[in-house]
């Protein structure tokens, strides 16, 4: 069944309540404050990530980092690193909607087992979402009661970022590896001529590098990179009908109506606070990985941060790892479910959790190991 059937009318539903809980009460519109910037931010990102595939810039990367080799793990390693790239930059829900087809092609242009490119676009994309602030929505939502530059968030962030990025990485080719083996080896391919990439336009290059400034330099980016990427859609006209395909507003909407309804609850419900509040680094982060598989990991995040909780760092984990778990979790399983369709694979959700879920599991311990080592969660 096509998503959209049920997306749609649930969505209009959740939306209504949240317009009227708004209206009625004080407490929601400061949930729809909390939630709203982080969702213009990802709104914007997806219309420079549109900007930026018209104007070649991914045709760029990807010609010029998967067209280095067909050797079936230097080429997977390649694919990971670009996806980790556009999502810390432009937003992991941006890197799966066009990355997705790229790592699809590469593996099906090698020779390459599929499955570890197909399930890495997104498995890759939800564990590089620490990398920078704006390459996940969660990462504002958690933070907005303790607001703080990009760059001071990087600082704070990277050393558990890469460390589980690298974890899941490394799982991913171990992934591929048992399916050669299980393929009897794959099928050897040569060494192609190297692709000669076209050089992008310089709009999408320069709106790109002008939305990552700004959200590394600004506690609040969302508008000012929302601007950026409407002027940049402006600038290269871009059709309106095309716009709303790659923002997605009925996701989006929904997904923003069902934030502000949690964040209410959690302002009028003290037990979110009280049970972050009595939790230990290590059960905040199983606690944000739990309620991302049940509510999504946005609507979790506003209702696990009404109030600023003593580890937000370890609930970041949860709640940006917690959706490697199912597909369930993060808008971004959503996107990629449409993309990797539409390029002619088959994903499944139970596939994506056999996979995913260990991968998930032991990178939250070694990004929470990271955290401990190097100080306060």
């Amino acid at each position: 069944m096509d998503m959209k059937v049920w997306v749609r009318p649930v969505g209009a539903v959740v939306v209504l309540g949240a317009v009227v809980a708004c209206v009625a009460d004080g407490r929601a519109r400061d949930a729809a404050d909390q939630a709203s910037g982080p969702f213009l931010l990802v709104a914007g990102l997806l219309l420079l990530g549109l900007v930026a595939d018209r104007d070649g810039v991914f045709e760029y990367a990807s010609a010029r980092l998967l067209g280095v080799t067909t050797h079936p793990r230097r080429l997977l390693l390649l694919a990971l690193a670009l996806v980790a790239l556009v999502t810390a930059v432009l937003n992991l829900d941006t890197a799966v909607v066009f990355l997705t087809p790229i790592l699809i092609g590469a593996a099906r242009g090698s020779g390459s087992g599929e499955e570890a490119f197909l399930y890495g676009s997104v498995l890759m994309a939800n564990a590089s979402s620490l990398l920078l602030p704006g390459a996940n929505l969660t990462n504002l939502l958690v933070l907005s009661g303790e607001p703080v530059s990009g760059a001071t968030f990087v600082a704070r962030v990277l050393p558990a970022a890469l460390v589980v990025a690298a974890v899941t990485a490394v799982g991913l080719v171990l992934v591929q590896a048992r399916g050669a083996a299980r393929d009897g080896g794959g099928v050897a391919v040569a060494e192609p001529a190297r692709a000669v990439a076209q050089r992008p336009r310089m709009l999408g290059v320069v709106a790109c590098a002008i939305a990552a400034v700004l959200v590394l330099a600004l506690p609040h980016p969302g508008i000012p990179v929302l601007a950026v990427g409407l002027a940049a859609a402006l600038a290269r006209r871009v059709q309106p009908k095309a716009a709303i395909e790659a923002v997605g507003p009925d996701a989006l909407a929904a997904l923003f109506a069902l934030s502000v309804l949690l964040g209410l609850l959690a302002r009028a419900w003290s037990g979110p606070a009280d049970l972050l509040a009595e939790a230990s680094a290590w059960e905040t982060t199983a606690i944000g990985a739990v309620s991302s598989v049940l509510v999504n990991n946005l609507p979790a995040a506003v209702l696990l941060s009404a109030s600023a909780p003593p580890h937000p760092r370890a609930l970041l984990l949860g709640l940006n790892l917690g959706p490697n778990l199912a597909v369930t979790g993060s808008l971004s399983s959503y996107l990629w479910f449409k993309a990797a369709r539409a390029s002619g694979a088959h994903p499944s959700a139970r596939r994506f959790s056999v996979l995913g879920a260990p991968l998930a599991v032991i990178a939250m311990v070694a990004g929470l190991a990271t955290i401990a080592l190097l100080g306060r969660s």
